[in-house]
């Protein structure tokens, strides 16, 4: 049964396409008279053409290939010099972290330096203050016993006297008896003679005793004014970094001690005439206000966070007015916004305690920490927290790892420093903590 020839598949019409294509041909050869033929089958034709196309092909793509060979190794050398300014560059900034980790490895060793040599200072000053105290309980006690000496001789001098008006008495007695008389005159100024030397030995001795006792307080009170004038210094250096933060000493003090700090009253004029103990314990009483009052400065400035809460950072948005980053609109920012190396990790910058870690809203994962003294600081855009609330947070103990979670255009550091609820310019803080590490 023959097909029908409208019925035909794909494959059969294929087949008669090649066979109008490349029939079987022969090639004729004459040689000496001789014919001889060569078969051509539409296989071996086939396969000719592909040959020719190949061939075809490859001198093409070589002849491209030559004529733009200079082009394409010119913009390769194009984009290898451009990698090569790249590399430079990173390696530049490379070398600018490194310079700036390692000043900042020096403060902190400076600040630590520091905060030893002012703890010496201060068991220096407690040590000079019982020596002092120590030495006027010696005072008080010479001076008791120079008052009982003088006593005594006042006693002596009574007895003398006495026995003077008796020899008087017994001279106008015994008159009649002129031997008498004369043994008994002779006996009288011989003991006279010597309450009199006596008496001079006695005054020649308080007059030491005096002068001695004039000595020690002076000493005394070149003592408790070398450690007065210390401790003022020490107080002045200590309230000028606190205003270099923009807050005020006696408020942070009323803050940690919850009381207000008294001074005043009127002015009495130091009289002329007051004994010099007096003047001592006066001076030795301002020491002591003084000393408490540096004490009272020494607790605050551990509470301060005057250090930077990344190792290496920049400023990408500065406290107070600006435009937002998403709307473009006025705004004031309570913050310093902070950038840093991908996955930087975020330090506390003072001692305190977690009172909050975890979703605050655009702050996104955010870490707060009360230091005491009305003194809190926030942590924003985290990409993680590794503290909880209610934990206690040494100075430069890791709390997180820098992120963009939350309102944010990228990875950074939100840092806001609080004192009684009311935002504070964090970068006047680390400038007063550079002030501190450089001295």
């Amino acid at each position: 049964m023959t097909a029908h020839p409208f019925r035909s598949g794909p494959r059969e019409r294929l087949r008669r396409l090649v066979a109008r294509l490349y029939p079987e041909r022969q090639i004729v050869l004459r040689v000496d008279g001789r014919l001889s033929f060569i078969r051509l089958s539409p296989r071996k034709q086939m396969a000719a053409t592909l040959v020719v196309l190949a061939a075809g092909a490859w001198t093409a793509y070589a002849s491209v290939g030559y004529v733009f060979h200079d082009a394409i190794v010119a913009s390769k050398d194009r984009q290898i010099e451009g990698i090569r300014l790249a590399y430079r560059s990173l390696l530049g900034e490379m070398g600018e972290y490194q310079k700036r980790f390692a000043a900042i490895s020096q403060d902190l060793v400076k600040n630590h330096g520091l905060m030893l040599s002012l703890v010496e200072e201060n068991a220096a000053l407690q040590q000079s203050l019982k020596d002092a105290e120590n030495k006027l309980t010696d005072t008080r006690a010479e001076r008791k016993r120079v008052a009982a000496a003088r006593a005594r001789l006042k006693h002596q001098l009574g007895e003398v006297e006495g026995k003077m008006r008796s020899l008087a008495n017994r001279n106008f007695s015994l008159k009649d008896d002129l031997q008498v008389v004369e043994a008994d005159l002779e006996r009288a100024m011989n003991e006279r003679n010597e309450a009199v030397s006596e008496g001079q030995r006695m005054r020649q001795r308080i007059v030491r005793l005096e002068a001695r006792l004039a000595d020690l307080q002076k000493r005394e009170r070149e003592t408790v004014h070398r450690l007065t004038d210390q401790a003022v210094a020490h107080i002045e250096n200590v309230e000028k970094v606190i205003a270099m933060t923009g807050l005020n000493a006696d408020a942070l003090i009323t803050a940690a001690t919850g009381r207000e700090i008294g001074r005043g009253g009127p002015f009495v004029a130091a009289k002329e005439g007051r004994p010099a103990g007096g003047h001592l314990m006066a001076e030795l009483s301002t020491l002591d206000s003084r000393l408490d009052h540096w004490q009272a400065l020494q607790d605050v400035m551990r509470r301060l966070p005057l250090a930077a809460p990344l190792d290496g950072y920049y400023v990408t948005s500065s406290f107070g007015k600006r435009r937002d980053p998403i709307n473009k609109k006025w705004a004031m920012h309570y913050g310093l916004d902070l950038g840093s190396t991908k996955k930087a990790s975020v330090y506390v910058t003072a001692p305190g305690r977690v009172t909050f870690a975890g979703w605050k809203g655009k702050y996104g994962r955010m870490v707060e920490v009360d230091h005491g003294a009305g003194v809190k600081t926030r942590y924003g855009h985290l990409r993680k927290f590794t503290v909880k609330k209610g934990q206690a947070v040494k100075f430069r103990d890791k709390i997180g790892v820098l992120g963009n979670s939350g309102r944010s255009t990228g990875e950074h550091l939100h840092y806001e420093i609080q004192f009684k609820g009311k935002p504070r310019n964090p970068m006047k803080f680390i400038r007063a903590g550079h002030y501190v590490f450089k001295e």
